[in-house]
């Protein structure tokens, strides 16, 4: 099993110490989605060109139903077939979302949640992300920590 931790950087004059224009910015009503689940639209994008199946676990049906949303938003030459879990054909859509644990098999987890998830290891590719936010940047480095003491030693990829 692989994990990559993705580093995000914050918007030009993001100050590490201070904690509230980078989350206001990533929370208004016109983009709730934060930054790092448009980034995890993009790697979908890629992965399902790839081939590859894809489970996207976020922490609750709202985040859910951002990142579904943020799909639908993608050019129609750059459709990327998804689907909430339980929808869709019965094998599921190459990209799956939820907020539960996955019923059916996939190459690669995505995780948009605080935590390591429980079920992680049925997975052989697992994409974390280090959001600019430093509340976020706190629950990155504390999953970090937890896949070190699972045995796992995660890469990091910084992102412009």
């Amino acid at each position: 099993m692989s994990v990559t931790f993705y580093v995000l950087s914050g918007p030009p004059g993001l100050d590490s110490n201070n904690d509230t224009s980078a989350a206001a910015e990533a929370h208004n009503e016109l983009s709730p989605a934060p930054a790092h689940f448009a980034f995890a639209c993009q790697l979908c994008a890629d992965l399902y060109r790839a081939n590859q199946r894809v489970f996207v676990y976020t922490a609750n049906q709202q985040q859910a139903e951002w990142v579904d949303e943020l799909l639908w938003q993608f050019d129609p030459e750059r459709f990327v077939p998804h689907n909430l879990s339980g929808e869709g054909p019965a094998r599921g859509a190459p990209i799956e979302i939820g907020w539960q644990a996955p019923r059916q098999s996939r190459q690669v987890l995505i995780n948009l949640t605080d935590n390591m998830p429980d079920f992680s290891r049925r997975f052989a590719r697992v994409i974390e992300f280090v959001p600019a936010e430093p509340a976020l940047k706190a629950q990155a480095r504390e999953r970090y920590k937890q896949y070190r003491q699972a045995g796992i030693t995660p890469e990091t990829v910084n992102v412009g």
